[in-house]
Order: C-alpha cells, then sequence, then structure tokens
C-alpha cells in the first residue's frame, strides 16, 4: 500500500484581513509553498470557490508562474451548485483552467456532493463531463468530493464507479463513529468499491488541536505526539488513502505537517483505541459541531457570520468570557445578528456537517443577545 502524503489544501490560505477571504497573504503564502515543495511534497487542492474566487488566482503566481508543470500536482472542484445545464461544467472548467494558467488538472472532482446538489449533477451530466474530460486529456483522474451519509455514496457509486477514480471524503477521528457524518462507513464503503480515498477536514477545522485542557492533558500522558500529529496520521494510516489534505494557514502550521509526513508512523490499534476515547470525551465539550468550512456563507442572504459566531458560541458556553460576548457584538455590527437569519434553508442544503443552521442561530442569538 503506497504511504499517504500530505495535500496543501488552498481553502484557509493566510489572510492580510481576518474578516476578507479575499485578502490572501501572498507573501506568507510564498514562503509555504516553497517550504512544502523543498520536503518532498507537491499535491495541491483548490477549488472555484475558495477565498471568494481567489485561490486559485493565487496558486497560478505563487505556484504556477515559479514551477514547472510536471513538478507539482493541482486537483479542482467544479462547483456544483452552479451548474444550469450541461454546457457549464465545460465553462466552467475552463475558467478554473484559465484562472490557474493550466492547460490539464491532475485531479478534477464534482465538488459538494449531497443530497440537495446531486440531482444537479445528474441533470447537468457532469459524471458524463468528467469521463470525457479524462479521455480528452483536461484531467488525468476524476472523482468527487463527498458530504453525507453512506447511503447516498452507495447510491453514487453504483451508477457511476466506472467513472470516479477518486473520492475526497471528511475523515477524522472524531467522525469516525459519528452517525451524521459516518467517516468509517464512507471510508469502508470507497475501499470497497476500491476507490482512491483522499482526506479533507483531519483536523476538522482546528477543532482538534483546540481542545479543552483536560484533553490536552490526556494526550499529554499518552504520548509526547502533538495532538496536530495525532489527526493527520490517524487519517493517514486508513485503507485506501493516497492523500491527506490541511489547509494551513502559517509556515509554523507548514513546517510540522511536513515534519509528520516526512517521518510517518501509522497509528497502532492501542492508539485507535484511545483516539475514539479522546473523540468521546471531545465531543462533551462541544456546543456546535461545526468544521467551519465557510460554505453557508456563500448564499446567506443575510450575510450573518455563521462559522465566527458557532465558534464564539463554543467557546462561550466552555469559558464564559466577555471577549466573547465583546467579538460578537463587534461582528454582528460588520456583519448582521444571529437574529437576523431569515430560515430560507439554503444554508442547511450545503453544510458538510447537516446541521440545522438557522435553529442553531437562534441558540446563538439567545445566549450573545441578552
Amino acid at each position: 500500500m503506497t504511504q499517504a502524503t500530505l495535500g496543501f489544501g488552498a481553502m484557509r490560505l493566510p489572510q492580510t484581513d481576518a474578516n476578507n477571504p479575499a485578502s490572501i497573504d501572498m507573501e506568507e503564502f510564498t514562503k509555504m509553498v516553497d517550504y512544502y515543495m523543498e520536503q518532498g511534497f507537491n499535491y495541491f487542492d483548490t477549488s472555484y470557490a475558495y477565498h471568494n474566487e481567489k485561490s486559485e488566482g493565487a496558486l497560478k503566481k505563487v505556484l504556477v508562474e515559479r514551477y514547472p508543470r510536471e513538478s507539482y500536482q493541482i486537483a479542482n472542484k467544479i462547483p456544483t451548485w452552479l451548474l444550469e445545464k450541461e454546457s457549464d461544467n465545460e465553462k466552467l472548467v475552463d475558467v478554473m483552467l484559465e484562472r490557474l494558467g493550466i492547460e490539464y488538472f491532475d485531479v478534477l472532482l464534482i465538488h459538494n456532493i449531497n443530497k440537495a446538489l446531486l440531482p444537479k449533477a445528474e441533470k447537468a451530466n457532469s459524471f458524463e463531463y468528467i469521463k470525457k474530460a479524462k479521455e480528452e486529456g483536461k484531467a488525468l483522474k476524476v472523482g468527487i468530493s463527498f458530504h453525507e451519509k453512506v447511503e447516498l455514496l452507495e447510491e453514487v457509486l453504483k451508477k457511476y464507479s466506472d467513472v470516479i477514480d477518486v473520492a475526497l471524503i471528511q475523515l477524522n477521528y472524531m467522525d469516525w463513529k459519528d452517525q451524521r457524518i459516518q467517516s468509517e462507513k464512507v471510508h469502508k464503503l470507497c475501499v470497497k468499491y476500491d476507490i482512491e480515498v483522499q482526506v479533507m477536514e483531519p483536523i476538522k477545522g482546528g477543532t482538534l488541536v483546540n481542545v479543552v485542557d483536560s484533553v490536552k492533558e490526556q494526550f499529554k500522558e499518552y504520548s509526547n505526539t502533538s495532538i496536530a500529529e495525532w489527526a493527520l496520521r490517524f487519517a493517514g494510516s486508513q485503507e485506501n488513502v493516497t492523500v491527506v489534505l490541511s489547509g494551513m494557514t502559517s509556515l509554523e502550521q507548514m513546517k510540522e505537517n511536513c515534519k509528520t509526513f516526512k517521518d510517518f508512523k501509522k497509528i497502532t490499534k492501542e492508539d485507535h483505541k484511545f483516539l475514539m476515547k479522546m473523540a468521546r470525551e471531545i465531543k462533551k465539550t462541544l456546543a456546535i459541531d461545526c468544521s467551519f468550512c465557510n460554505y453557508c456563507l456563500k448564499d446567506c442572504e443575510a450575510n450573518i457570520p455563521i462559522p465566527d459566531f458557532f465558534n464564539l458560541y463554543n467557546s462561550e458556553k466552555l469559558y464564559h468570557l466577555e471577549s466573547n460576548v465583546d467579538l460578537y457584538h463587534t461582528s454582528a455590527k460588520v456583519y448582521a445578528p444571529a437574529s437576523a437569519c431569515t430560515e430560507c434553508g439554503t444554508c442547511v442544503e450545503i453544510c458538510t456537517q447537516q446541521l440545522n443552521i438557522p435553529e442553531l442561530l437562534k441558540d446563538v442569538a439567545g445566549l450573545f443577545g441578552r
């Protein structure tokens, strides 16, 4: 079995303005890319939508214009939510290629396959399109990024397993037994169909690093391995996993993650048992199980900073800090308060964690609105 490699996810890049995803810190990003390449890694994952559609252009400047094409791999994703008709596939892919300044993708995925977006992809014949794109050389491998329960994946693989080379799935030790995300079941089904597995959210948007002191102490007692390394090793130890994506925001994070994969050690059965215990401990501390992917922000008609509010809510439930309240009210003035939710439901359809966001925003409003 091939050892999993570290993939550079261009979804959480460093920013010069924390409130503006488009404000990518190009100087820090350049340092990170150079270090990553120097360490012998070369897999970059981006999307039409990341960083308010600026991720691809940033990769072009920092990577494509500075390194020979054969020295790196780029994965990109067709924005399923923008598909209305069959011709949209090629139109969007051509835009993606132009933004990156390349002639082909190493991996081309249909983005965010779930119950709401699968019908749009099928109506636009996206699976037929990616098969054609591979035949024509626009992509070396094709597949899907998947955000749903295992039953839907089985439906998709029964229809399209002959087309799908790669499945990008959410996989981490906290979601391994989770009945909503079903990482273990989804992973096992990919293995059953002999699909190459790539991992997103191995650290669950920082959730598995930003843990309470009681959990940190248990990790320290077990070993001197960092909490982030445990999460990455868990993901990279699973069968058929070839790439573990990490959305790194600093050179420091890049160095730590590269070290984990340069000297990669698979977890043992005892390690697995310990991490399942830690998953249960961490879940007890989280009021809202958000991965902070920011997908919900894209279509929020009220302009509510949903992930930021969920993060503050979790923090306030744990620590009761005045700074949490201050940050909430500052963000509410700049953007909109949680109470501004119109309950349109768009965010629910696109949520990778399948959260009932409008109901949770009521909880946020109730906590901070006093």
